[in-house]
């Protein structure tokens, strides 16, 4: 028994020094990721993405990309290594607000779990689908505002510039990070050297992609191991209160927990039971679309090359999600269109039960990707 007391320490650390590693690793991840973008595209790398110059199919690839690994966090971070690897971030910007719509799908199956009982399933489809409304609402406004003005764009610009100034030394370029990072990048930069171009800078990328996956999946499962039931009780004790309280709760549970799928799906169970409302569910979900923003955030931070764009792209998601909920949410107007369009999903969906395949199936795959390939063969622009 004293030997078991003496570890009891060292076992409650244990998992934390796992996160800590993991973040390394998420880190290190997006690092190796625009290093191989760069070693194996180089000075192609517009080239390669000239097939989604257009708005609308760089809004489907985000899309698609986060319907199909369902992680929001893990897409985000990819892009903001493609930014820094020579990916315009005019064409990144509606690849993240597509990932901001894929990502929703998991708590709309979620829901499913209700669909025997009608009234239930209607109230629980409904808080799943808000977020959905929600999301496509704040497309259909600042995409168009975006591409014709560039103000998220600018505006990000500036902010990591700043912010980039603050954190370095004066008169140097010393990123703390980057320097913890480049021992390892290097070492397998000099392993991956022998390979013929571009298979050199393609295994890296394999290498990047992978890592991020890892790193991400068993980030979220033990910070759910170790913050789900602090999660559930900021929840309990927040969404009663205001919808102010609701959207810091619903933004602080996504911080805990990296993943605002988990966010999300936690409250389904609740409104379906009736537990909570749809109105006190609305603001909890914008929440979660403000506390995904941080990972993109930690993984701009690891770029050793073009940092400013890296930071840039990551901010603008940040301030995407912020104005989407400023602008939606606090307009009366406005407000209403995502709680109605829920309503009318769950209507529809308790009623006739085969439309939710045809909603799940139809819209987060099949038009998504029939859409993708008429503009890649050109056919909308």
């Amino acid at each position: 028994m004293k030997t078991q007391s003496r570890f009891q320490p060292l076992v409650k650390i244990l998992p934390w020094l796992g996160v800590i590693a993991l973040i390394y690793g998420l880190l290190l991840a997006v690092n190796l990721l625009s290093s191989g973008f760069q070693t194996g595209v180089g000075d192609q790398a517009k080239d390669l993405f000239q097939f989604a110059t257009n708005p609308l199919a760089g809004l489907l690839v985000g899309m698609l990309a986060t319907t199909l690994i369902q992680s929001s966090s893990t897409v985000t971070s990819i892009i903001v290594s493609l930014v820094a690897g020579g990916l315009p971030v005019a064409l990144a910007i509606p690849m993240v607000m597509g990932s901001n719509i894929g990502t929703t799908l998991t708590n709309t199956v979620v829901s499913l779990g209700h669909i025997r009982k009608g009234e239930e399933f209607s109230r629980a489809f409904a808080a799943a689908t808000v977020h959905d409304c929600f999301n496509v609402c704040c497309v259909l406004i600042f995409l168009p505002l975006e591409m014709t003005t560039h103000f998220l764009e600018s505006l990000a610009e500036l902010i990591s510039g700043q912010w980039l100034k603050l954190l370095t030394w004066q008169g140097g370029e010393f990123n703390l990070i980057t320097t913890l990072t480049q021992p390892p990048i290097q070492l397998i930069m000099q392993l991956t050297e022998p390979l013929a171009h571009p298979w050199d800078g393609v295994v890296m990328v394999g290498l990047g992609v992978s890592l991020i996956f890892v790193a991400i999946f068993y980030l979220g499962k033990l910070l759910k191991q170790l913050l789900v039931g602090t999660a559930k009780q900021i929840l309990q004790t927040a969404l009663g209160k205001s919808a102010i309280a609701g959207l810091f709760s619903g933004t602080i549970i996504t911080l805990l927990v990296q993943s605002s799928s988990t966010t999300t799906s936690l409250i389904i169970p609740l409104a379906g039971t009736n537990l909570v409302s749809l109105e006190q569910v609305y603001p909890f979900t914008l929440g979660a679309n403000i506390g995904t923003c941080l990972t993109a955030l930690i993984a701009a931070f690891a770029v050793p090359d073009h940092p400013v764009v890296a930071l840039q792209i990551a901010i603008v998601h940040l301030l995407y999600n912020s104005l989407g909920v400023l602008v939606i949410y606090t307009l009366p107007g406005l407000r209403q269109v995502p709680l109605y369009g829920a309503r009318g999903l769950a209507d529809l969906a308790t009623q006739q039960k085969g439309w939710v395949v045809v909603y799940l199936l139809g819209g987060f795959f099949l038009i998504p990707g029939l859409l993708l390939g008429l503009t890649s063969h050109g056919f909308l622009r």
